[in-house]
């Protein structure tokens, strides 16, 4: 009897993942490694959101909440997005999930049926392709174009959609490759996705982390018709430095909003309760850490442009968010995963393959890690580039 099931049987291994892991089994004895993968924030969590959490701990928040999370979460969460996004949701609206990852997935469960076409522009942050097939839904995937700035464009959304096609999942700022869209670059993409009556969900995680001239812009902002169909997901791991406290969340149209209440009924319960303590204290308080966040990587974000800029055999397009760059590899003739694994085996430095994102010729750096880090990280690969 086979006992896997057909949908867990299409699931591969997070290559983010196994890179992180292998670079700690190298630390762990002992060699030095040059950190470039990261996914997450190398600062600590703010003071006042643990002292939050501790206070309600302490206080006997060690109970369940509301599946959808605490009510004044909520109403924060609600103040946060017309405050930050000029966004109108009510707490109904609002569901608390336990991250930002298991979000997207309880709103694609919500909506994504049997043979449902979800498209999702290439790059594309590792998961999302897992969790529609999870659903039972088939992913579409859009190969999008350096000289685009990585974005996809309405012409391309248009030629990609088909009778089946249920969603497009749109990434702003966006991991792997750092792009940020335009509100008039949404906006021609929202008309196409009112036209035929498409779903966006619009993640918005990297929302806090933009730089110079570019703005951030909600996709539900832009029209009622939008409104209506966009699931908005977020959560508080990037712009507050919370990754293992695993919150993120959902604002989405009242129906599917209950559809994914009930989802969240009869599967994770409740987010962590003394957590979501922490982040109405995130929401409400001190919001100071978030600018400095944002300066300092800006300064990393131009310092490693400057440096990939005059590397031989490789091109990069300036990343406006997020903490990545996402490196054209071509000239090098190597495939993404045998590049990284030479590049962590030989000269220490860990990267992530691109083919993990859809593009076996490009790799993925973060410079969410110190200046040092970063200096010795990019003179090595500047080595390596110059010696293949």
């Amino acid at each position: 009897m086979e006992f896997i099931s057909d949908y867990a049987a299409l699931l591969s291994p997070s290559l983010t993942l196994a890179v992180t892991n292998k670079a700690k089994e190298l630390k762990a004895k002992g060699e030095q490694v040059y950190g470039l993968a990261g996914g997450e924030p190398d600062k600590d969590t703010p003071d006042n959101i643990k002292q939050a959490a501790i206070a309600a701990l302490n206080n006997g928040a060690t109970k369940y909440t509301p599946s959808v999370g605490l009510p004044q979460l909520r109403q924060a969460i609600s103040d946060k997005l017309k405050r930050d996004n000029g966004l109108e949701y009510g707490i109904d609206q609002i569901c608390v999930c336990s991250g930002a990852k298991p979000a997207v997935y309880a709103a694609l469960r919500a909506t994504i049926s049997e043979g449902d076409e979800v498209i999702i522009p290439s790059p594309y942050w590792v998961s999302y392709p897992s969790m529609v097939q999870l659903c039972g839904g088939t992913p579409v995937f859009v190969e999008t174009k350096a000289e685009n700035g990585w974005k996809i464009t309405a012409e391309e959304f248009e030629n990609a959609m088909t009778p089946r096609t249920k969603m497009i999942i749109l990434t702003t700022p966006h991991n792997p490759t750092g792009a940020v869209y335009s509100e008039e670059e949404l906006r021609a993409l929202g008309e196409i996705a009112v036209e035929e009556d498409i779903l966006v969900m619009a993640d918005e995680i990297y929302e806090y982390l933009v730089y110079g001239e570019a703005k951030h812009v909600s996709m539900a902002t832009l029209s009622p018709e939008l409104y209506n169909l966009t699931i908005t997901v977020n959560g508080f791991s990037k712009g507050y430095a919370m990754t293992g406290w695993r919150l993120g969340y959902t604002a989405a149209p009242a129906p599917i909003a209950n559809a994914i209440k009930l989802i969240q009924d009869h599967t994770a319960s409740n987010a962590t309760t003394f957590c979501q303590y922490g982040a109405i204290e995130a929401l409400t308080g001190d919001q100071t850490f978030i600018s400095d966040l944002r300066e300092e990587y800006d300064f990393r974000r131009q310092y490693v442009y400057g440096r990939l800029s005059n590397m031989p055999k490789i091109k990069v397009v300036e990343p406006q968010g997020a903490f990545y760059f996402f490196i054209d590899t071509t000239e090098l003739g190597i495939g993404s995963l045998e590049l990284c694994e030479r590049l962590l085996d030989r000269y220490k430095v860990a990267a992530v393959p691109g083919i993990a994102f859809g593009n076996d010729n490009a790799i993925r750096i973060s410079y969410c890690t110190s200046l040092d880090v970063l200096k010795e990280g990019l003179d090595r690969l500047e080595e390596f580039c110059k010696k293949n």
